[in-house]
């Protein structure tokens, strides 16, 4: 008798598409990877915070301009063209990475199967800076007591009027649906850090389950923007803003100080493997194990290193590998003082003594904190690792931490090996972790 665990449709990686500060296409991120060159540097799009935030990685190759999008056929340039004026920056990166994930696994004169494809997207919150709101506080006198009963009246008035749709977490995955014509399974998650992870986990499971045969699946987000950096500051612990910007994310590292802000968006096409196969897709990996853990209770110590490890262990279980075959696991990294120290104790209650012979590489330390993207992002660089054979090396690991015991990749001679653990969580202690191999 056949288990539904056994029954189980397999589910691979055929498409990836990146916006992040190393670039606008999963080639250009790979480039910089390999060879150990930073994305961080002075903030452009944002004032910097005096004695605060002075630096960012910023994707600076990404302007919103129709370019951006990749190669598009005129309908579908001439639909994101209309669109974009109801696009914030998260959700114009979310579609382009998306576009690019499309034409990656081979989805252009062939589209998808309309009614067997679908999309879920993660997001942050997403909030409007300042400037949407100057013209209707001038007009109800904010230069000088702004005058609350006429703003219904008065300021309102000089708002955009489809205002509220730019700023819409399940924006980018409603454009990228419309934009594909995606009709099946749609939903959008918003869940901080772990939200990209999360919904390559659902896109999964739905295509397992055999509700779909094809899947994307991403997240955008960002840590560079008037009030999510002003929040960062307030809640989070940013690194020395003295330091040289491409110095100053160091994750595990002994003299790490704190995170880099970021912004960025990643996006993969997930496919039933035999219809991936039947079509003579590329296949880039396969999902072979998901988990995810939350712990809330304020008498739990140490929270982060409780859910990471749950989390972990879900995934390295349903995979049925032992610690001796995962290749390498891409942390989640954030370059915390706390945060780094629970996360490696989480991967030793997890993997024990077989920790200590697994490479772990950190790629915040190329990008900093991307809020929602940084975990697909993180995942297509350890897809590209394993395609080519070798991993690339943590930035800034120069001194290890006895708290934090990780064989922490500060050479790029290591093998990437057949597989990968990816680790995700979020400052509420909300973890997600993944575990992807070749096929």
């Amino acid at each position: 008798m056949s288990s539904a665990a056994n029954s189980r449709r397999r589910v691979a990686i055929t498409g990836m598409g990146v916006v992040c500060p190393l670039g606008n296409s999963p080639s250009a991120m790979w480039e910089a990877l390999s060879a150990g060159r930073s994305g961080v540097g002075a903030l452009t799009t944002l004032p910097q915070l005096d004695d605060l935030v002075h630096y960012g990685g910023e994707a600076r190759d990404f302007t919103g301009a129709i370019g951006d999008f990749g190669e598009l056929d005129k309908a579908l340039k001439k639909s994101i063209r209309k669109a974009l004026k109801v696009m914030c920056r998260e959700t114009m990166m979310a579609v382009a990475v998306a576009q690019q994930a499309v034409a990656d696994a081979g989805f252009g004169e062939q589209p998808m199967d309309a009614e067997r494809s679908g999309v879920v997207f993660g997001s942050d919150y997403m909030l409007s800076p300042p400037g949407d709101f100057t013209d209707g506080m001038i007009k109800c006198g904010a230069q000088e007591k702004f005058e609350y009963p006429h703003w219904g009246q008065d300021g309102l008035r000089e708002m955009n009027p489809l205002w509220m749709l730019k700023y819409l977490p399940n924006m980018p995955g409603s454009h990228i649906a419309i934009m594909n014509d995606l009709r099946g399974p749609n939903n959008s998650l918003t869940l901080r850090e772990i939200s990209g992870m999360m919904a390559i986990r659902e896109a999964a499971q739905t295509i397992e389950r055999g509700h779909a045969d094809c899947m994307i699946a991403g997240a955008t987000g960002t840590r560079i923007h008037s009030f999510k950096t002003i929040h960062a500051v307030q809640t989070e612990q940013l690194a020395d803003p003295s330091l040289d910007p491409a110095e100053a994310s160091r994750p595990f590292d002994a003299n790490r100080t704190g995170m880099v802000v970021g912004e960025g968006s990643g996006a993969i096409v997930l496919e039933e493997l035999e219809t991936a196969r039947a079509r003579g897709a590329t296949i880039y990996g396969e999902v072979i194990g998901t988990g995810s853990s939350v712990v809330a209770s304020a008498a739990v110590d140490r929270p982060h290193r409780v859910a990471l490890a749950n989390a972990a262990r879900s995934a390295v279980t349903e995979s049925k590998l032992d610690a001796d075959q995962i290749g390498h696991i891409n942390a989640h990294g954030l370059a915390t003082t706390e945060g780094d120290t629970q996360e490696a104790q989480a991967l030793g209650d997890v993997l024990g003594s077989g920790l200590e012979k697994i490479p772990v590489v950190a790629q915040k330390s190329y990008m900093g904190n991307l809020g929602a993207g940084s975990s697909v992002v993180e995942v297509v660089g350890s897809l590209l690792a394993m395609q080519g054979g070798e991993l690339y090396k943590t930035l800034n690991f120069e001194t290890a931490d006895s708290n934090a015991p990780l064989a922490v990749s500060s050479t790029s001679q290591l093998r990437a090996g057949e597989s990968f653990l990816k680790l995700s969580v979020t400052p509420q202690a909300q973890a997600a972790a993944l575990v992807i191999s070749r096929v």
